[in-house]
């Protein structure tokens, strides 16, 4: 009799946890109300259970012109969910022997230098996949950000000695681009092939990922692909898709929920597809590994007793459930994919907007369901929590151009523009321009284009530039330095609002007039 019971309960048990499970009705409520709320057009959403791809959907429409459906093969920029390729890549390598871990950076690229010498002569092909340089977070992203530019990974190379350090080598996290972009050409120089040709061919054939590309210039049908949107003042717009193939190592790759669910596959059987290993179970515990610790942030209404980044992922515990996890964003996308090896679950979320909180409000759900967590309401808690913070940035810039528009009425405030007049230099950004039309200021970048924009007076040498291009949302300040006779010398800058994206790094710049 108690082994019927027993046998009872247990079945009871197993009924509840595969019950609990989200229902696709509640699923395709969830996400039309995200959507909704966020103002998302078009979503992807796939879940992954003991190795099989259970759910693969997609909601909404690819291109708010032509209305065109997204679906599980809808073809998304994933953007730095790019990276974990980029670390695979190098796992191949060490196991073909042509590379270990902490090789020297020098070693394969003589002219890799850093800021320090010290750091230069130590810096190993793992820190580049670490985020734990002593770079600020996203220093010299304006090399690659917005597009637009003419920089190549030679200029990143080259230039990253000239960024300054804000912590020690080694010494804590702060996520990082370019030394992506350098990983790429350490596979580019080690492999004798493009980072494209070597992760399609090394990767992506064997996962049969058929209609993705590393790249989006790579891609052989774009009949299925969104485009990117971004709320601009206060309406949805579309707007210029990411080309440059300077970011494809950090963040290239075009897939969908059914060709990204094998690379999640194969991750959560040891980096084997299909009975194709692609690397050895050895290198995929290294990528898994913690390497550089990150500070524990326990958010609702989950408990977390470590984070860390491993190569090309993230990892931390919810609730004591291993969660292995990345992100991903470009202009007008932003991407997500996570992992519960023990549980084998996976989850992918794919956005043709640039709302990182949606995507949350889904996974979070849905990890729930599966993990057996106590129903939440994400979508009402993460919307509120967003609207505070877009209220606060709100408060912020509101107040500058208050300020701006107060001194454009103000006839007793006189700016001799001359003074501000001339060609100035960053070491690692290039030349831009401050020039004056009809008594205004304006700044213009040499280098990336679409850096234009009116500059306005705000008080004392402190100006405000307004970029051309209202998507970037990041309007910025320049404070200029002034010489003995009262000329610009000149000048540094940071952003206005504390939501705007870190890779405008307008804070890494100190200009010099030329």
């Amino acid at each position: 009799m108690k082994k019927i019971t027993l046998l009872v309960s247990v079945l009871l048990l197993s009924f509840n946890i595969i019950s609990s499970q989200i229902q696709e009705k509640e699923l395709d409520e969830l996400v039309q109300n995200t959507m909704k709320t966020f103002n998302v057009p078009g979503i992807a959403v796939g879940i992954i259970k003991d190795g099989k791809l259970v759910l693969a959907k997609g909601y909404g429409v690819s291109n708010i012109k032509t209305q065109q459906k997204v679906d599980a093969n809808t073809l998304f920029g994933i953007a730095s969910n790019s990276k974990a390729f980029t670390a695979s890549a190098l796992a191949i390598l060490v196991d073909e022997g042509k590379i270990n871990w902490d090789d020297k950076v020098k070693k394969y690229l003589p002219d890799f230098k850093m800021y320090n010498d010290y750091v230069t002569n130590e810096f190993t092909i793992r820190d580049l996949l670490t985020h734990r340089s002593g770079l600020g977070l996203g220093a010299g992203d304006l090399m690659i950000w917005p597009d637009g530019h003419d920089f190549t990974p030679k200029d990143i190379v080259k230039n990253i000695q000239y960024l300054k350090p804000i912590s020690g080598f080694r010494a804590k996290y702060d996520y990082d681009n370019l030394l992506y972009v350098i990983a790429g050409e350490v596979i580019a120089k080690i492999s004798g092939k493009s980072w494209n040709d070597f992760i399609e061919e090394r990767l992506m054939q064997p996962l049969e990922m058929n209609h993705s590309a590393s790249s989006w210039n790579r891609l052989k049908d774009t009949t299925n692909v969104i485009v990117p949107h971004v709320p601009t003042n206060g309406k949805l717009e579309i707007v210029p898709r990411y080309t440059n193939s300077i970011f494809d190592a950090a963040a290239g790759l075009y897939t969908s929920v059914n060709d990204l669910s094998h690379w999640l596959i194969a991750q959560m059987n040891d980096a084997n597809y299909n009975g194709k290993q692609l690397f050895s179970k050895n290198q995929h515990d290294e990528t898994w590994k913690s390497q550089t610790i990150l500070p524990i942030r326990n958010s609702y209404p989950y408990s977390t007793h470590f984070s860390s980044y491993g190569l090309g992922w993230k990892l931390t515990d919810i609730n004591g459930h291993l969660e292995v996890s990345h992100t991903g964003g470009l202009d007008g996308i932003v991407t997500q994919s996570i992992m519960y090896p023990k549980e084998k679950l996976g989850i992918i979320i794919l956005t043709n907007q640039q709302s990182g909180t949606a995507f949350n409000v889904i996974s979070n759900t849905i990890k729930d369901s599966y993990l057996g967590f106590p129903k939440f309401d994400h979508l009402a808690y993460l919307s509120k929590e967003r609207a505070s913070k877009e209220d606060d940035a709100d408060k912020i810039t509101n107040e500058v151009w208050a300020k701006v528009n107060q001194n454009l009425k103000d006839k007793s405030i006189k700016i001799e523009t001359k003074k501000y007049v001339g060609t100035y230099k960053d070491n690692w950004f290039g030349e831009v321009t401050i020039s004056e039309k009809k008594g205004k200021l304006y700044f213009a970048s040499k280098r990336s284009k679409r850096l234009v924009g009116e500059i306005f007076f705000y008080n004392n040498q402190n100006f405000v530039v307004k970029w051309n291009v209202r998507s970037f949302n990041a309007d910025a300040h320049v404070f200029f330095d002034l010489d003995a006779d009262g000329n610009a010398k000149g000048f540094t800058m940071h952003a206005i609002s504390p939501l705007t994206d870190f890779s405008y790094d307008f804070q890494d710049l100190s200009f010099i007039k030329i």
